[in-house]
């Protein structure tokens, strides 16, 4: 998925955090929405703004940043 179209940053906008269509919803919210056990259906009624390809956008770029992640030996 390209999540460059939905994903934005801002710098004045939630501190530069990664957020959803410019919108002050971060992607780490979605993402911390779904770790607690919230199901992508539960965040869409309680953010009617929101749609599905906004939380696929939101996994797809939390993915991306996780393959660029690398440990550094001592």
């Amino acid at each position: 998925m390209n999540y460059h179209d939905i994903i934005t940053i801002e710098p004045g906008k939630r501190s530069g955090k990664p957020c959803i269509r410019g919108m002050r919803i971060t992607v780490y919210d979605i993402l911390e929405y779904l770790g607690g056990g919230m199901t992508e259906a539960e965040i869409l009624e309680d953010f009617s703004e929101l749609t599905s390809e906004d939380i696929k956008a939101c996994l797809a770029f939390a993915a991306e940043r996780e393959k660029k992640l690398f440990v550094v030996s001592p």
